[in-house]
C-alpha cells in the first residue's frame, strides 16, 4: 500500500483581490522508503506542495485529497499531520527565542508518540546524533536557530529529523547555502534517516548535489502547478544537462 497519495490536488492562495490557483490537478504516489525528487523552475509551486501536504492553512485544497498511511488527512491540521508521521523542513528555518534546540525536540517527539520521554536516554540519543551530524553538542542548549549559520540552521533541522523518525520527510532545498562539507554532512544524515527508518523522501531542490549519494526512484517536472513530467532517477540528469527549457517548450 502506498504510504502518501495525492490525488489531482489543486490548491488556492488567498490574494488582497482574490484568490490565486497555485496547484493544478497535481497527482503523486510514495511508497514506503521510496526518494522522490521534486523539480521546477522559481514560481512552480515545488514549495507550495510541501506546505499543503504539511496542513499550512495559508493554502486552501479546492479539489482532491491527500491519503497518509491509508487516512484522508486532507483536512486535519499541520499538528494532527505531524503526530502522524509527516515532517518537513524548512527553506528558510525560522528562529524560536526562549526555547532551546533540546527542549524542542523533546517535546515535539512527547507530541509526535504520545509518551513521556526519559530524559536520559533522549540526551544519550541527542548526543550521538549531532556527533554523527558534527554539531556542537552546545547548540542543544541554545535557542532553536538564534544566531545559528545557515549550515547549522539545516543540521539542526536534519536533526530533527533523526530524532522525530517520521514516516515520510518534505525536505525543501534543504541543500541551498551550503558549502560541499555541509552538503556531505546532511546527506549522511538524510541516508542514515532512510537507514534506520525505512523512511520515504520528498526532496524539493533546484540542485542535486544533495542527491548524488541517494538512490532516487521517481522525479517530478512541476511548471506552473502542474506536474508535467515524471520518470526515474536518470530524469535528473537529463535536467542537469539540458535545464528546464525542454519541458517549458512542451
Amino acid at each position: 500500500m502506498s504510504l502518501l497519495d495525492v490525488n489531482t490536488l489543486s490548491v488556492d492562495i488567498s490574494l488582497g483581490d482574490g484568490n490565486k490557483r497555485v496547484l493544478d490537478g497535481v497527482s503523486l504516489s510514495v511508497n514506503p522508503g521510496e526518494t522522490h525528487v521534486l523539480m521546477g523552475p522559481n514560481g512552480a509551486g515545488k514549495s507550495t506542495l510541501g506546505y499543503t501536504l504539511m496542513g499550512n492553512p495559508r493554502y486552501t485544497v479546492a479539489g482532491g485529497s491527500i491519503v497518509f498511511d491509508g487516512e484522508d488527512i486532507t483536512a486535519l491540521g499541520a499538528d494532527k499531520r505531524a503526530a502522524k508521521g509527516l515532517f518537513l523542513s524548512f527553506q528558510q528555518p525560522l528562529e524560536v527565542p526562549g526555547i532551546s534546540l533540546e527542549s524542542f525536540i523533546r517535546n515535539s517527539l512527547q507530541q509526535r508518540t504520545g509518551e513521556r520521554v526519559k530524559l536520559f536516554q533522549f540526551q544519550k540519543e541527542l548526543k550521538a546524533t549531532m556527533q554523527l551530524l558534527n554539531m556542537d553538542e552546545s547548540y542543544a542548549g541554545r535557542d532553536l536557530n538564534v544566531g545559528f549559520s545557515g549550515g547549522e540552521r539545516k543540521k539542526s533541522e536534519i536533526l530533527q529529523l533523526l530524532m522525530l523518525k517520521p514516516k515520510l520527510a518534505i525536505l525543501d532545498e534543504t541543500d541551498s547555502g551550503l558549502d560541499v562539507d555541509a552538503v556531505r554532512t546532511v546527506s549522511k544524515g538524510i541516508e542514515e534517516y532512510q537507514k534506520r527508518q525505512n523512511g520515504a523522501l520528498i526532496i524539493i531542490t533546484h540542485s542535486t548535489k544533495i542527491l548524488e549519494s541517494l538512490h532516487v526512484d521517481k522525479t517530478h517536472v512541476l511548471v506552473k502547478g502542474k506536474i508535467i513530467k515524471e520518470g526515474d532517477g536518470s530524469l535528473v540528469e537529463s535536467i542537469n544537462e539540458s535545464g528546464f527549457e525542454q519541458f517549458l517548450d512542451a
